[in-house]
Order: structure tokens, then sequence, then C-alpha cells
């Protein structure tokens, strides 16, 4: 079964919170956290987004904020709870890292300067001079631009455990130091640019990810800048008062006036109009609402002012939940992931180990203290894992920040891993290969039967009732003023007008040929009303692309077999008709069992246990939300075509961590030899290790325009 987006819930009676831990420095902290944290009392699981700095924990409601907060404490990670807005805790971090980046650069320019003279032949006083006027700038420089990693490092030890930034501040301070004692006996030697060099690529990497999180989150953060900021709260004495949305309340009554954001999901409770959803469905058509219609924060009023009853509010809308979602989107437990954990576990004590041997080694062959002691530090900073670390996060945050251009989101970083492996594509047709949106035929009806059909219709919630509300609305119709109305399940809608029995009702199955249709009866006049279910607008276009991939497409549905067979003709897919959800998780597992990795797209109740059962699976933001939360992407939008580039961008990303994780095995394969060897100098080691880590993030970010390009692998 897929990993699923958010935690695994042991039961009812338990309990999220998300933590901001910033001191996550390595892959190996992932393990740690993971690891130690369940085996507490009352904490059922743990979930680290490396990418984001944060950890979601489910645990027992007793267990307090302030408690996992000293739990992580004593685990070496400061902690604070996330703010409602799971967007906004990243700009401070950003800021202290760019000025700590400024400060190390300015240092290391001037640092440089100084041992240019230096290396030109100054000797004597001269250069005795420039050493100390090197160590007045580069101890505070070390000292501002290194906290950071020394804070991090030094939270680590206090708690007794290692991280990758234990070693790096090792090496900064023994150079600093080794420079410093050079400067006082007036030797000829220092690597004062070289500690500075160190910081300033070091911080420069850690920027570069910081700024990739931003971006790529930029689009979430869009969106939610489009919710409205208040609302006119309607009180029940009919005044009306403008209100915080943060303040906002389920149950309350709001006006929305034309031109208006919404601030909060609810219900049209007076009213009709039509609003510009586009931020939410991708669709730039204006959408009709009337009574009993859905709407969502962000969207907006374009025609008269409406009343709506709120159900949703704060960080409980659809808009907040899409930030949620892409919020765990950059971190999985992948095969790489898993690569990664491995490697960073063993990072600390082999680093320090070779670290030793190296400096042991040097002194038994006779190469003094001061050699050797310089060629330990270069080993200490040339084999920090940044770009091991690096390899797989990056590469999944950029990926799903791509996709969530165009309008696939990514709930689990480790479906980018599994929709590149897939092989076979297996289709839903209602709501998935077609609209699932019932589109009526107004020919037959006349002014009246219209205004009668949309005074019974607009009175339920039923698919084709919807629809032909929908349409009604659309034409400009207005609604007869229909009286005792009553909805009797799988017969329809019933009432009175000026003094006339009326129905909404659905015709015989022979009548209607089995297709969808409904029947008005206006007295004893009765108009049949046919309706279609379009085909998405680019369905052709996709299963092409599919073709393309190597990718087999079929249909599974459990629709009449007719219909299914029509769109089966029309793209030449094989498929099957009215099968039960045991069969379609039946076929999906034969799929798998046959060596196929299939990817299951489909939005109905029925296609849950299938999706859950697929390789992959994707669902359209219209499925039920027992698809989406089984599905491992949802598509926003009218367009088929995210599915394509879904695979397209996760066949691509599965090859940038691959040259990724290439890139930092042959790093690592080449440099620590070299460094052992006494081969490398603590500012070359600096310059090499800052770099690999650039290149990593570097070649992660060609995955930004990925959505948009032909390509396949």
């Amino acid at each position: 079964m897929n990993a699923p987006a958010s935690l695994p819930n042991p039961g009812t009676a338990t309990k999220g919170t998300r933590f901001t831990v910033p001191g996550m420095r390595c892959v190996g902290c992932i393990a740690k956290i993971e690891r130690e944290l369940p085996k507490l009392d009352g904490i059922h699981a743990a979930r680290v987004n490396f990418s984001a700095k944060r950890v979601a924990v489910q645990h027992d409601p007793e267990v307090t904020e302030a408690a996992l907060t000293e739990a992580l404490l004593r685990l070496g990670f400061e902690a604070q709870p996330v703010a409602e807005n799971p967007l906004g805790q990243e700009t401070q971090e950003r800021k202290a890292l760019l000025r700590a980046l400024g400060v190390a650069g300015f240092g290391m320019m001037n640092i440089m300067l100084l041992s240019v003279s230096i290396w030109s032949g100054a000797d004597g006083a001269t250069r005795a001079l420039f050493h100390w006027l090197s160590a007045l700038i580069a101890l505070p420089v070390i000292a501002y631009s290194g906290r950071p990693f020394f804070a991090s490092a030094w939270m680590a030890l206090k708690y007794r455990r290692t991280n990758m930034d234990v070693p790096i501040s090792i090496g900064v301070i023994l150079a600093a130091a080794l420079s410093l004692y050079e400067t006082i006996t007036h030797g000829g030697h220092a690597y004062f640019e070289s500690a500075v060099m160190l910081l300033f690529f070091l911080l420069a990497g850690r920027a570069l990810d910081a700024e990739m999180r931003t971006r790529t989150r930029a689009g979430i953060g869009a969106l939610l800048g489009r919710m409205g900021k208040s609302a006119s709260v309607i009180g029940p004495d009919g005044s009306a008062r403008r209100i915080a949305a943060r303040d906002l309340e389920a149950g309350m009554l709001v006006l929305v006036s034309a031109g208006e954001a919404l601030a909060a999901d609810g219900t049209v409770e007076q009213g009709s109009s039509a609003v510009d959803n586009s931020m939410l469905t991708g669709e730039s058509a204006p959408e009709a609402v009337t009574v009993g219609s859905p709407v969502h924060a962000g969207a907006i009023n374009l025609s008269v002012p409406f009343q709506m009853r709120l159900t949703r509010t704060a960080d409980d809308t659809t808009l907040a939940e899409i930030a949620r979602l892409m919020d765990e989107a950059g971190q999985s437990r992948s095969q790489y992931v898993r690569i990664a954990d491995r490697a960073a576990r063993l990072y600390a004590p082999v680093v320090h180990t070779l670290a030793l041997l190296a400096f042991a080694g040097w002194m038994i062959a006779g190469a003094g203290w001061h050699q050797s002691l310089t060629i330990a530090i270069a080993v200490l900073i040339i084999t920090c894992p940044c770009a091991l670390g690096l390899a797989v996060p990056a590469a999944q945050v950029v990926a799903s920040g791509a996709l969530l251009k165009r309008g696939m989101l990514v709930k689990d970083g480790s479906a980018l891993e599994r929709l590149a492996e897939v092989d076979v594509a297996v289709f839903d047709k209602t709501g998935t290969l077609t609209i699932g949106e019932p589109r009526a035929d107004l020919s037959p009806l006349n002014s009246t039967a219209r205004a009668v059909a949309l005074g019974l219709a607009q009175n339920s919630r039923h698919p084709l009732s919807r629809g032909l509300t929908e349409a009604l609305i659309k034409v400009g119709a207005s609604p007869a003023v229909v009286t005792h109305i009553k909805e009797v399940g799988g017969h329809g809608l019933h009432g009175r007008w000026n003094g006339v029995e009326v129905a909404l009702e659905r015709p015989d199955r022979d009548a209607s040929g089995g297709a969808l249709a409904a029947r008005l009866r206006i007295g004893e006049r009765v108009t049949d009303i046919s309706f279609s279910d379009p085909l998405r607008p680019d369905c052709a276009q996709t299963l092409s692309s599919l073709r393309r991939f190597g990718i087999d497409s079929s249909i599974l549905s459990g629709d009449r077999r007719a219909p299914v067979e029509a769109v089966a003709a029309l793209f030449g897919l094989a498929f099957a008709s009215e099968v039960s959800p045991r069969d379609k998780l039946a076929v999906l597992e034969g799929l798998r069992e046959a060596g196929k990795k299939p990817l299951m797209i489909g939005d109905g109740l029925n296609d849950g246990p299938a999706l859950a059962a697929a390789h992959a699976s994707i669902a359209p933001s219209t499925a039920s939300d027992a698809s989406q939360q089984a599905a491992d992407a949802v598509f926003i939008g009218e367009a088929l075509m995210p599915v394509a580039q879904a695979i397209r961008v996760a066949r691509r990303a599965m090859a940038i961590v691959r040259q990724n994780f290439g890139f930092a095995v042959l790093y690592n394969a080449l440099a620590v030899p070299l460094a052992l060897l006494g081969h490398v100098t603590p500012l070359i080691a600096a310059l090499a290790m800052s770099l690999s880590s650039i290149v990593v993030v570097g070649n992660s970010l060609r995955l930004a325009g990925a959505a948009n390009d032909g390509s396949a692998r």
C-alpha cells in the first residue's frame, strides 16, 4: 500500500502537532528523530520534512506541546510549534543566513587581498603584519558567521550526539587556532583565508538551499495571499461588521460584496452570482453559484452580492489544506532517502576516525604535529556529506514545485519515485477521462419550463440537479416560485407551482436508453432533458504523451458498457465496464503480480481500494475525500495533461537524484584519498566541499522547468 501523505493515525484519540526544527542539518537527524521520538510514552509516530525543517508528531491528546518541545530538546533539537500559516517561518532563518554570508564574503575578500601579498613573497615584519591584520579580520568574522554551525554542533554535543556541523566546527576552529599560533610564533603559514572561505561557501550552499525552498513554495504563498483578509459578518439583528479572517468562525453568516475575495470556505445561503475560482480549479471561466453551492476561500465574487454560511475558516480552508499537502511533499521515505540515511548515520564516526588516523599516521611518518594537524583538518573539512544530504530532498522539492505550477499537487515525495517507475496506466471513466459534471441540453425547454425546472433543481444536491441548475443560471433563467418541495431519494423532486403539480424526476430506464436524463413534469405536460458528461479537453494529447513514454493505457470503470465502450473506441483503449470495487482491486493486484507497475487514475469512492493498491495513484481535485486521501497526487482543473507531466517530471527527478548520488560518491572517492595523502590544504578542502553542495542544488534546480519540456526521461 502506498505511503500516506500524512502521519499514520493509531486511533481516533490521537492528535497531530507540527514543529519547526531549524537545527536539522543532515539526513542523519531524520533517522534520530523518527527513531527515538516514538519510543517516548504517548508519542505514536514522528515524520520529518527535512527540506522544510519540520517535524510532524502523532501523539495522545494529553501530551502537551511543551512536553513535545522538551522531548525534542533532549534529543538535541530546539523546536517550536508551527504557526497557523505553515509557510511563514522561513524568512528569519533566510535573512540570518544572508547576513552571515555577507559578513563572511566581506571578510574573505579582505583576507584574500592580504594573502596575495604574502603569496607574492612578503617576508619578515611585513608577513607578520599581514598575518595579524588577517587575524583581526578573520576571528570576528568566524565568531559571527560561524554561529549557525557552532550553535548546531554545541547543541548536538550537549545532548551527546553528533551531526555534520560537529566536524565542520572542529575544522574551522582548529584552522583558526593553528593560524593564530602561526601568527604569534611568526610562522610561515596561516590558514585564516581557509577558515573564512569554508564558512562562506558553506553559508552559500545553505542560503541557496533556503532560497530554493522559498521559491518552490512561493506558489502556495501566492495562493494563500489571495484569501480575503476580512469579511462582513451579519449579526442576528441584521447589522454587518467587518471581522479579520483569523477571527472568523464556522456557522457565521457573511455578506460577500461584488469584487470581494472570500476569506473562508462556506455555502451560499442567499443570492446567486458568478465567482472566479481559477486559483483553486485552474479553470478561467466564471463559475455560477446559487443557494447551496459550495464556495472556497480565495474565490472572487464577480457579479452581485450574496450571503454565505461559513463552514471552514483559517487553517481549515481548502487553500490551507493545499498548503499543508505541499508542505509535506518535500521529504519522503523513499529508497534513495534510506540510502542517504544509512550513509549519514555512519558519517560522524567515520570522519572522526579518518581524521585521527590521518593525524596519527603522519605523526608516525615523521611529519611533525603541525603538518599532521593540517592534514587532519583538511580531512575533517573535505568529507562533509552536504552533497549527499541534499541529493534527494533538493530534487524532490524542486520537482514538487514545478508540478504545482502545472496543476499537480504531489502529496508525498516518494510518490515521484513510484511515478517514475510506472509502465501501465489504468483510468476510471466518469470524473477522470470525463469532467464528471453532467451538462444539460436545454433546447427542449421553453422559458416557463426553464423557470419551473430551476425552481425545483436548485433545491437538490443531486449531480443532475446541480448540472441543470448551473446550465439554467448561465442562460439567465430566473427560478419560479415552487412550494411544497419534497425530494424523494431515487425518484426526484416534487412540488406545486401556481396550483399545478410539478416534478423533476428520473425517467424510466427503458425510455432513456440508459443515458443520463431527467424528466420535467408540469401538470400533464412532460419534457425529457438529456445530459452529457463531456471528455476532458486534452484526453487525446495526454494519452498520446503516455504512449510516447512507453505506457499503455486502459479503462477500468463501474459504468455501463455502452458509454465506456464509446470512450474506449474513441481512443483505441482496452476497457472493462460495470466493474465492482472488489474487481477493480483484483485487476490492480493482478497487474502487480504480473510484474507490472500500474498507475491508477480515479475519483470515486469505489476507486479508493484500487488507488491504494496501485504502484502509484492520482486523483482529480473533484474526487471524493477517500480517493484523494488514497492517492499519491491530486490534479486541479479540467485538464488531464498534468498526469503525463507528473510522469515526465518524476522521471527527470529520479535521473537528477541518481546524478546527485553519483556526484557525491565520486567526490568523496576522489577527495578523501587526496586529503589523507596530504595533497589538499584546508583552503582547497573548504572550496571542494562547499562547491559539491552547490553543484547538487544547482543540478536539482534544472527541474524547475521540467514540466514544460517535452522529454520523457
